[in-house]
């Protein structure tokens, strides 16, 4: 038995490292794209702020429709259905097309967005928003060339290929950071864009990706019958219906999760660039640390999908559980690792010394958070596998909206429980929702195992 569960988490963590690393270094953009607005001025820096709360969750809506590509294909290259595989990568571009032109359109108009939040009594500094506004009129360009890129990565995941998002990330990460030197300050006879700048960077990187990963569907050998597979509709209505219907409700997740922080930062703004800027760079490091989470939930989502389509149920429910094993382990090495280098950590994005005061208290704040975090985020990738997305939205729903903000409201900008505590107090909240929401979906995780085999098998052809 012992062996067994080696040679499992062999398999987990070999997919999840290459996924981590990619992870990384698509978070790394955003890293990046913070130290330097950061140090160009602290306008450019909340102004960054302030765009990325709002591309985030929408991009991350889509991205959540699409990620169900990677379960559907791990099922289907499970069961011996690879003749399959290349159609459903073609609806997907067919959904990403579509999707992308809503989300530009939604992208240009952020002004209106952010005018919401600003008021005669509490104004957002005029010059954030101008940065905020063109920054996500720039990075809007890149929307297409990211959702192909994805559609892409998904396939290869699906297939338990997670090298090439690795090998494309960290070249995308390496690009992106003279081209954003270039564009920020202006360098070999151009404007100087400041912050703005950043957005142009990523749209032109978002495009370099999907170019890279079409070149290694194109050429490996590893897919050579799905691109082979003859192209017989180039709209399947039947296929696109089962990736919406799925991908919704994961979109949402996605959605009701990150704009959370996105709300929160708008919530944030009136209380001065000190106050964005400490959130700012404690969410990016939330950021970072959520690779390994997320990774390793991609890795436990292919290899469930993998093994229910190839009839194993026991082994896939075993699966489970020695991924939530193992994200609790990485949790606690990460809580700790925040704690102790928290002043270096800051140092790396500012000096200011009000920005780090601030940010001492959040990455205390951040620490706690990583073990609700790391636990839900494995047990929703499990029930992705096992394609119960729905139950994934609903509790999404209510504990980040209806647990999570309110409380964070209410602690951070009232005094009905306490002095007003700030941008601490919508963390408290954050760690709250989260909390409610790792309980519930390991619960609804157990509930789902315990059904009939055949009904779990028939769930996860879908």
């Amino acid at each position: 038995m012992k062996q067994i569960y080696r040679k499992e988490v062999k398999i987990i963590i070999s997919l999840a490292i290459p996924v981590i690393i990619a992870q990384l270094a698509q978070t790394g953009i955003t890293f990046v794209d913070t130290i330097m607005a950061g140090h160009y001025s602290a306008a450019a820096l909340s102004g960054v702020a302030i765009g990325a709360s709002i591309w985030l969750p929408t991009i991350l809506f889509g991205q959540g429709l699409l990620s169900v590509l990677t379960p559907i294909i791990a099922n289907l290259n499970g069961a011996a259905k690879r003749d399959q595989i290349a159609n459903h990568t073609r609806q997907g571009l067919v959904i990403a097309s579509v999707l992308s032109l809503f989300i530009m359109l939604f992208l240009y108009h952020s002004d209106k967005i952010i005018a919401l939040r600003s008021t005669a009594e509490n104004p957002i500094d005029p010059e954030m928003v101008y940065v905020a506004v063109h920054f996500l009129r720039a990075i809007m360009w890149g929307v297409p060339g990211f959702l192909f890129y994805l559609v892409y990565r998904f396939q290869c995941e699906g297939l338990s290929n997670t090298k090439p998002a690795m090998f494309i990330m960290f070249f995308a990460l390496l690009a992106n950071i003279p081209i954003n030197y270039v564009l920020i300050y202006g360098k070999f006879g151009l404007p100087e864009f400041g912050g703005i700048g950043c957005g142009i960077t990523a749209a032109i990187i978002f495009w370099l990706m999907f170019i890279l990963i079409k070149c290694f569907t194109l050429f490996s050998d590893s897919q050579r019958d799905i691109r082979k597979t003859p192209l017989t509709q180039l709209i399947n209505q039947t296929i696109i219906k089962r990736i919406t219907l799925l991908g919704i409700p994961l979109a949402l997740a996605y959605f009701f999760e990150v704009s959370l922080f996105a709300i929160i930062a708008l919530m944030i703004a009136p209380l001065g660039k000190e106050a964005v800027s400490a959130h700012q760079i404690t969410f990016t490091l939330s950021s970072m640390t959520f690779a390994i989470p997320l990774s390793l939930g991609v890795a436990t989502s292919i290899r469930v999908g993998y093994l229910l389509g190839n009839k194993k149920p026991a082994q896939a429910k075993q699966t489970a559980y020695i991924s939530l094993s193992i994200a609790l382990i990485c949790a606690l090495v990460i809580a700790v690792l925040l704690v102790v280098f928290r002043s270096f950590l800051i140092s790396w994005f500012t000096v200011d010394p009000v920005i780090v005061s601030i940010c001492m208290q959040l990455i205390i704040l951040l620490a706690i958070y990583q073990l609700s975090d790391y636990l839900q985020v494995t047990a929703s990738n499990v029930l992705r596998g096992y394609k119960d997305t729905q139950s994934i939205l609903y509790i999404t729903l209510v504990s980040y909206w209806v647990i999570g903000l309110p409380l964070g409201y209410v602690l951070a900008l009232t005094n009905w429980i306490s002095a007003p505590m700030g941008p601490a107090g919508f963390w408290v909240g954050i760690i709250a929702g989260l909390s409610c929401a790792a309980v519930l979906l390991i619960s609804r995780m157990v509930y789902i195992q315990k059904q009939p085999i055949v009904k779990i098998l028939q769930q996860a052809s879908r």
